[in-house]
C-alpha cells in the first residue's frame, strides 16, 4: 500500500457536474490515490455523487471560482504529487508513476496528453499566450499571428510554455512555492497565469505524449453562454494588464525566463538543449 505522503491526491473543482463525474469517474480505479473534490455550490448533487465514488468531498456555499477551488483543495493535501483534473478528464491511475519521475526529474508541471472520445489529439501544450495567437486560434487572423508558435506540433515529450487546466500535475511543494493558483481569476487564464509564474521561478512545464487521458472538451465560450463568455473577457482584462508584452510579438520585452520558455516550447525533453542565457544546457 502506496503511504499517504509518497503517493497522490487528485483534487477536482466541481460545480453542477453530477452527470460529467458519472459517465467519466464511475469504474476508476482510486487505490492509492486520494480524490478530493472541493464542490462549488453546485445543485444536482454532484458532492453526493463524488463521494458515493470514492471521493472526499469539501462543500463550499457559493462558486467562489476555479482557481479559489483548487487552492481549498490544495490545503488538503498531504501527498508528494498533486494533479488537478478536471470532472470531464476519464484519468489513468496507471500513468501517475511516470508523471511523477517527470515532474520530480525535471522540477516540472506536467501533463498527459489528452485526447478526444476517438482519440483524436487535444492541444492541451501551448506557446506563449500571445493574444493575437489567441484570435487566430478562434479563426480571428491579425498583423504578428503565428499559430504554428501558439500551438506546437509534438510527436514526443517536449516542453511548453503553458498547459491547459484539464490536467496540470506536479510536486505538491512546486505547487505551494508558486503560491497556488492565482486567485484574481475567477475563470479561465488561471493555468497560463500559473505556468508563467512557473517559469519565472525557475520551473519547467513538460507536456507527456506517452501518457493519453480522455477528455471531454466542450469550450463554453464557443456557445452563446454570457456568463462564461464575459468570465473570459474580465480574466483577459487582468491577464494582459499583468503581461502586456504578450499582446503581441511586435511589442517585445519579455523577462529572460518567457523568453527561455518560448525558445524552448515543442523541444523535447531528452535532448536537453542549449538556448539563449544558459549556454550549457537547460539543466546546468
Amino acid at each position: 500500500m502506496t503511504h499517504p505522503e509518497e503517493g497522490w491526491t487528485v483534487i477536482t473543482v466541481t460545480y453542477n457536474s453530477r452527470a460529467t463525474l458519472e459517465r467519466c469517474w464511475s469504474g476508476v480505479d482510486l487505490a492509492g490515490i486520494r480524490w478530493v473534490v472541493v464542490d462549488n455550490g453546485s445543485r444536482d448533487g454532484s458532492g453526493q455523487i463524488a463521494e458515493d465514488l470514492g471521493a472526499e468531498v469539501i462543500s463550499l456555499d457559493a462558486n467562489v471560482g476555479f482557481s479559489k477551488a483548487n487552492n481549498r483543495g490544495l490545503r488538503e493535501v498531504r501527498s508528494r504529487h498533486t494533479a488537478f483534473v478536471n470532472p470531464d478528464v476519464v484519468i489513468r491511475p496507471a500513468d501517475l508513476p511516470a508523471l511523477a519521475h517527470l515532474c520530480s526529474r525535471d522540477n516540472a508541471l506536467v501533463a498527459p496528453q489528452l485526447v478526444n472520445r476517438d482519440n483524436s489529439l487535444q492541444p492541451n501544450a501551448r506557446g506563449l499566450p500571445y493574444l493575437v495567437d489567441k484570435f487566430a486560434h478562434r479563426g480571428i487572423n491579425l498583423p504578428g499571428a503565428d499559430l504554428r508558435r501558439y500551438v506546437p506540433s509534438m510527436q514526443t515529450t517536449s516542453y511548453a510554455v503553458w498547459l491547459t487546466g484539464a490536467v496540470i500535475a506536479g510536486e505538491t511543494a512546486a505547487f505551494r512555492t508558486l503560491g497556488g493558483w492565482d486567485e484574481r481569476f475567477f475563470l479561465y487564464h488561471e493555468d497560463s497565469s500559473l505556468c508563467l509564474s512557473a517559469w519565472e521561478q525557475d520551473f519547467k512545464v513538460i507536456l507527456s505524449v506517452d501518457q493519453q487521458w480522455v477528455h471531454e472538451w466542450k469550450r463554453d465560450t464557443k456557445s452563446l453562454k454570457w456568463r462564461p463568455i464575459v468570465h473570459e473577457a474580465i480574466s483577459a482584462w487582468k491577464f494582459y494588464r499583468l503581461y502586456p508584452m504578450l499582446l503581441s510579438p511586435r511589442i517585445g520585452g519579455l523577462t529572460p525566463s518567457l523568453r527561455r520558455a518560448g525558445d524552448l516550447v515543442g523541444r523535447p525533453v531528452q535532448a536537453n538543449p542549449r538556448v539563449e542565457g544558459n549556454p550549457k544546457g537547460l539543466d546546468s
